[in-house]
């Protein structure tokens, strides 16, 4: 199995959030690495999440053209 690609880079971040990763990296016998790539995936996918998808936003703007006046009485 190929190891895949990685790339370094460099950040900051609070002291006590660092220990707090490593410790859990310590308990989960994992590298901190892992629990970073993990924590990083888990905020994109987040993100990804919260914003609603081209097409349904599309269906909701031509939804307007029926529904204008219920949404303003339901703005009320």
């Amino acid at each position: 199995m190929a190891t895949p690609q990685r790339a370094k880079f460099a950040t900051q971040v609070d002291p006590k959030v660092l220990e707090a990763v490593r410790d859990l990296a310590r308990q989960e016998g994992r590298q901190l690495q892992a629990l970073v790539d993990e924590a990083l995936a888990d905020l994109i996918e987040k993100r990804r999440q919260a914003r609603p998808r081209p097409s349904v936003m599309a269906l909701y703007q031509a939804s307007h053209e029926t529904f204008a006046p219920l949404y303003r009485k339901l703005a009320e």
